[in-house]
């Protein structure tokens, strides 16, 4: 680069660009010649010259996407010098710039999640570009990835927040890198039991293994962090499934109930509301209360490195829940249909379900 313009554009004189193209209009052109190479826009991203930054956007912008030899856009480099206002007017031209690929694959969502979310950055690149968070480094590793093994629950926080409300939150919460390991398997390693929590609730597969053959659960159990390992056996999650599901039972009893509303009178619609508030009404209260309430006392381990699985806190009924929910559900849908459940229907359910159990 000619040190004539370097000089204009680490003290971002615009007017000394101008005169350099005054006496050479090519003086731009031999930065489109090599595939990598500092442009004047890398280094007024380094020093913070917005003014000519935004000048050089509009002559050139093809250098916002170019890659220096260091493998590094202008907008790479400005996150890694935090100019702040310098990214947010790189965005304002062009908000795809937050998926631009630089050494080992690293976006700029990828830089930020890795120090944390001190000025809000990582909301604005998620605002402008939902989608780049789907991006994944050479290592195959998302921003969740990276914010976990960096310990930044602040910037985790927020790709949650976000990732909760797209289709495609599984779809990156269970993403695995090189190594076969999720978000889940490097919150466990690192002991980010709030992490955790949050993946759990997104659905994360606490049943999914790496490529050594471990969950995060056999990760977190040899290195003694307890509340990890409580929350990765169920004393958390055991919870938040059994709300989904019971949402879901709710949902197909009541659409079993109102099939075909619009054809049935005002009274009988009127009989119906009032099933349908008395099935919630229960549905809240074992959400309250589940059956056989849960388990008290202190939780103590019986030796160093090991736990015990009857925590205080967890249902009485542990993983044999689900089979209560079966019985419930066909129950409430019997009696939405006006149709009791008799003792041959109960008997029936309870030896299917023991048989189920004991087998």
């Amino acid at each position: 680069m000619d040190e004539s313009l370097r000089t204009a554009a680490r003290t971002g004189n615009v007017g000394d660009l101008y005169s350099l193209i005054q006496r050479n209009g090519n003086v731009l052109r031999s930065f489109d010649e090599v595939e990598f190479m500092e442009t004047p826009l890398h280094v007024a991203a380094e020093e913070g010259c917005i003014g000519f930054a935004m000048e050089m956007m509009n002559l050139k912008p093809s250098f916002a996407r170019k890659l220096n030899q260091q493998g590094f856009s202008p907008i790479h480099i400005a996150v890694k010098k935090g100019h702040k206002e310098m990214v947010l007017r790189f965005l304002g031209i062009d908000k795809d710039l937050v998926r631009v690929k630089g050494k080992k694959g690293k976006t700029p969502l990828h830089l930020i999640s890795k120090v944390g979310n001190p000025d809000g950055l990582v909301d604005t690149f998620l605002g402008v570009c939902p989608q780049s968070i789907k991006n994944v480094t050479t290592r195959n590793r998302t921003a969740l990835h990276i914010a976990a093994e960096k310990n930044r629950l602040d910037a985790f926080q927020v790709l949650i927040r976000k990732l909760k409300k797209k289709d495609y939150c599984q779809e990156v919460v269970n993403r695995k890198d090189e190594d076969g390991n999720t978000a889940l398997h490097i919150a466990a390693i690192n002991n980010q039991p709030q992490m955790l929590k949050l993946l759990l609730e997104c659905k994360a597969d606490k049943h999914e293994k790496n490529e050594a053959g471990f969950t995060a659960l056999e990760l977190a159990v040899p290195r003694n962090n307890i509340e990890s390992i409580s929350i990765l056996r169920g004393c958390f999650s055991g919870v938040s499934n059994f709300k989904y599901e019971l949402k879901k039972y709710v949902a197909k009893a009541s659409s079993l109930i109102f099939d075909g509303v619009d054809n049935i009178s005002s009274e009988d619609r009127s009989t119906l509301l009032i099933i349908l508030g008395l099935l919630l009404t229960a549905s809240f209260q074992v959400t309250l209360s589940p059956p056989g309430g849960v388990l008290q006392g202190e939780n103590l381990s019986k030796s160093k490195g090991s736990y015990d699985a009857n925590a205080p806190g967890k249902s009485v009924l542990g993983q044999h829940f689900k089979y209560y929910l079966h019985f419930w559900q066909y129950a409430s849908i019997n009696q939405g249909r006006g149709r009791p459940v008799r003792g041959w229907g109960i008997s029936f359910i309870v030896e299917r379900e023991t048989a189920r159990i004991t087998s």
